[in-house]
C-alpha cells in the first residue's frame, strides 16, 4: 500500500529567496483554501505540517478519495526524487538525446549512473554540478537535465502533498504564477 506523494518543485528559486516564495505559496494555498494555516502531525518525515483545507477539490483533477495527510514545505537545497524506483533516462538540455540509464529489464547499464551520482553528490555539496552527455559531449547543469517521469528535481523549495488525489493542470499553473511565473516541475512518487 504505502503512502504517496506529489511535490511541487520551483526550479527557479534561489537560496535567497525560497524562504520567502515558500511563505508567499503558503498564504495562496490558505488563502484559496487548499490547505489550513495551522500545522498538525499531518505528514510523513516531519514533524508538522498544514492539513487540507475545506476547499481542497480546487487543487485536484477528479474527487476520486479527500487527501488524509497534508502538507510539508520544504526550503534549501534539496535533491527531490519520487521514492521508489527510479529513471529509466535523463534528457540532455543541449541535444535531448535520452542517455539511458536503466534496460528494459530494470537492470542497470554499466557506467550510466556513476556521471549521474558523482554530479548529485556534487550539488547536494556545493550547489553546482554538471554532466557530459554521451551522445553530444556538452557538459549541462544538473540542474538542467530533464528524468523520466521527472524522477528527479533539484531546488531549493519543494510543496510536498501527501497522501493527495492527482493535482489537476490548472491548479500547477496557477501555482506556478503564484511563485513569480517560476519553471515548476512535478515530482511524484510513494514511499
Amino acid at each position: 500500500m504505502g503512502n504517496h506523494f506529489q511535490t511541487v518543485v520551483d526550479l527557479d528559486a534561489t537560496p535567497a529567496d525560497a524562504t520567502a516564495l515558500a511563505a508567499r505559496g503558503l498564504d495562496w494555498l490558505v488563502e484559496e483554501g487548499i490547505v489550513r494555516a495551522e500545522r498538525t502531525d499531518c505528514v510523513l518525515g516531519a514533524p508538522l505540517g498544514h492539513p487540507p483545507g475545506p476547499l481542497w477539490a480546487k487543487a485536484v483533477g477528479q474527487e476520486d478519495w479527500e487527501p488524509s495527510d497534508g502538507l510539508n514545505i520544504e526550503t534549501g537545497r534539496t535533491v527531490f526524487q519520487g521514492g521508489q524506483g527510479d529513471a529509466m533516462y535523463a534528457v540532455c538540455p543541449h541535444c535531448a538525446g535520452h542517455v539511458d540509464l536503466y534496460t528494459d529489464e530494470w537492470d542497470l547499464i554499466e557506467g550510466a549512473w556513476e556521471p549521474f551520482s558523482k554530479a548529485i553528490d556534487i550539488w547536494y555539496d556545493t550547489g553546482r554540478a554538471t554532466v557530459a552527455c554521451p551522445g553530444c559531449s556538452r557538459a549541462g547543469d544538473l540542474t538542467a537535465w530533464t528524468w523520466d517521469d521527472d524522477y528527479y528535481a533539484f531546488g531549493y523549495l519543494g510543496f510536498e502533498f501527501w497522501d493527495w488525489p492527482e493535482f489537476s493542470p490548472g491548479f500547477l499553473e496557477r501555482f506556478a504564477r503564484v511563485l513569480g511565473g517560476h519553471r515548476t516541475v512535478l515530482v511524484g512518487g510513494k514511499l
